[in-house]
């Protein structure tokens, strides 16, 4: 007779989560950064039609690592979520803090109760008056929820790459200024010297334009990348 195989609990959800950090740490990193101006996301995304940025609401965008159909599948639920709730209240009721609570749910049910947890790494902003009002909000394949303050990298070699951030953000800086540093960290290398360049074309960028009336989401041609290294 043959004994049943056991896993305590705590090896199952350690087992779990080593499983969707190792697909997420495939991916490439995203950088979103407040500046002067608004909040800027980017990405080396050498495709020009699977977006891991996108709009979400008038003033909130969302941006993701990890595999494609499944964040894909929360950003389509998110536009739902807030366009619900948009028509059933009013717009102003649309918040980036009840969406991310909304994707927290979402998440934690999976990696607690489904076969297999996502292997997606989210981040959900929305544009204020000034820098320090900005609202950015990191969610991990586990439903773990963290308010972050000005800038924020998930993917892989996030830690690294934070560090190369933080040494250099500023609230203060403009587009051009926040481009750069965003390319800067997006090219680090760790334990390799020298900064690997990302061509303007395979680099998916998008700000919140603090400025704008009401839709504030606008994505970045390559020309104009290029016109801002």
């Amino acid at each position: 007779m043959s004994m049943p195989f056991y896993v305590s609990p705590e090896q199952y959800m350690k087992d779990r989560a080593d499983y969707a950090r190792k697909g997420i740490a495939r991916g490439r990193s995203v950088v979103v950064l407040s500046y002067a101006g608004g909040i800027l996301f980017a990405t080396h995304n050498p495709s020009r039609a699977l977006h891991k940025i996108s709009e979400i609401y008038d003033r909130i965008a969302f941006a993701a690592v990890g595999k494609y159909h499944e964040f894909e599948a929360l950003r389509v639920a998110g536009i739902r979520y807030a366009d619900m709730r948009g028509y059933s209240y009013d717009r102003s009721d649309v918040t980036v803090r009840a969406l991310a609570n909304s994707y927290a749910q979402t998440l934690g049910s999976v990696f607690s109760a489904e076969t297999k947890p996502l292997e997606v790494e989210l981040v959900v902003a929305e544009i204020g008056v000034d820098p320090a009002t900005d609202q950015l909000y990191r969610l991990s394949f586990d439903g773990g929820l963290g308010e972050e303050h000005g800038y924020v990298v998930i993917g892989g070699d996030a830690e690294t790459r934070a560090r190369t951030l933080a040494a250099s953000w500023s609230a203060s800086l403009d587009l051009p200024g926040a481009l750069r540093l965003a390319l800067a960290t997006l090219e680090t290398n760790e334990g390799f010297g020298t900064p690997t360049p990302i061509p303007a074309d395979q680099l998916e960028a998008a700000i919140l334009d603090r400025a704008a009336p009401r839709r504030a989401f606008r994505r970045l041609a390559p020309t104009e990348i290029e016109g801002m290294r």
